[in-house]
């Protein structure tokens, strides 16, 4: 069997932690801020931890990153 290979489009955007969790960035901060309150801005700019269910899927995509 070769090696697996790490998911590129999954390297850029998801990060472990220390601990070992997913980190990744919320959607929605692009783009029609205007209507948005400050509150929700902000919000979504701050990192979420991905569900434990989702995890393992995501970990077999990043194989080689730490």
């Amino acid at each position: 069997m070769p090696k697996m290979k790490t998911h590129r489009g999954a390297a850029k955007r998801f990060t472990k932690t220390g601990t070992g969790k997913i980190k990744r960035n919320k959607s929605g901060k692009r783009h029609i801020l205007e209507h948005k309150s400050s509150k929700r801005k902000a919000g979504l700019s701050k990192p979420a931890i991905m569900t434990k269910g989702d995890t393992k899927r995501i970990e077999s995509l990043l194989v080689y990153v730490k």
